[in-house]
């Protein structure tokens, strides 16, 4: 990994030397734009409207237009006056409740690589931040843009999540939650039994991307053919066709059905999830049906058997 950024943490009066480096990357497949009739590749030029010229990105300047339609240019040198364009500097602001920080405020994750030959400032900072179950408020800026984020620790390692500014969340401001009617207790006690039976640790590595996978299947497949190499057929997969749903009882029931947790001919809008120690549960649906299916199969009739006739006596 390359640093994108050096500076220091300042933790009070002490001073922790980190590099910070992208926690993320991405997978995603991109492709180049073409002409769809010969194949060639899209270029984009910045023409100058005024003298029509190609204008190199060194040469561009920075047009603010204000909402009463003024408009003023600043350049990179502007620019470069501003204090935060040189902070590299990340000031713990206060240390607040993890639980207090709505996700939906999180934006991009940073790890932070002590960057000094005595690192112990920053294990003690680690040390700190992991025993007090707190997540710390800094200012961060990185290129020339300041952000409020989040410093905690993750398997020992400091990471930073910049996290948007409160005016940038739109409200949800929407009419229709208003005629919004309370779900009615059937409705609940299936919902709730249903979020039991589907409950499980958090792993992110059993979830994958099957978009990007598919498609880098499809790509191969592509490529494998316009070499003249015949594509491997991927065995097809079964699907349920899903009916139209008639009520949100109905769904509930049939998605309990399922995972085998709900009894079909059961009148009561109450359920408990079939669960055995030690033992898979068995859905008792496809258990019927499977007997069904094998009550109903054609025997092959016996060929009844040819009458032999006695020879008479003396031949």
């Amino acid at each position: 990994m390359r640093a994108i950024w050096t500076g220091s943490i300042a933790f009070g009066l002490v001073n922790v030397p980190v590099k910070v480096y992208a926690a993320a990357e991405d997978h995603d497949i991109h492709f180049h734009q073409v002409h769809a009739r010969d194949g060639g590749r899209i270029r984009y030029d910045r023409v100058c409207t005024t003298c029509g010229q190609s204008v190199q990105y060194s040469d561009i300047d920075k047009e603010y237009e204000s909402p009463d339609g003024d408009t003023v240019v600043l350049s990179e040198a502007d620019l470069a006056t501003l204090p935060v364009a040189e902070k590299h500097e990340i000031p713990v602001l206060q240390f607040v409740p993890s639980d207090q920080i709505d996700p939906i405020l999180f934006e991009k994750s940073y790890y932070l690589e002590p960057d000094s030959g005595t690192p112990k400032a920053y294990a003690l900072l680690a040390a700190t931040l992991a025993k007090i179950e707190r997540i710390a408020l800094v200012h961060f800026t990185l290129r020339q843009k300041t952000r409020l984020a989040a410093l905690r620790v993750r398997d020992g390692v400091l990471v930073l999540q910049t996290l948007l500014w409160p005016d940038e969340i739109r409200a949800a401001d929407f009419t229709s939650l208003a005629e919004l009617t309370p779900p009615q207790p059937p409705e609940m006690a299936l919902a709730e039994t249903l979020v039991e039976t589907m409950s499980d640790n958090f792993d992110p590595n059993q979830f994958t991307d099957e978009y990007q996978s598919e498609l880098k299947l499809l790509l191969d497949q592509a490529i494998a053919k316009s070499t003249g190499k015949a594509p491997e057929q991927p065995e097809p997969t079964p699907s349920e066709v899903e009916t139209e749903v008639v009520d949100l009882i109905a769904a509930l029931q049939r998605s309990l059905a399922a995972g085998g947790h709900w009894e079909a001919g059961s009148g009561s809008g109450r359920t408990a999830p079939k669960r055995q120690a030690g033992k898979s549960t068995v859905d008792s649906g496809t258990a019927r049906s499977s007997a069904a299916k094998s009550a109903t199969k054609k025997k092959t009739p016996k060929k009844p058997a040819e009458k032999t006739t006695a020879a008479p006596k003396g031949a």
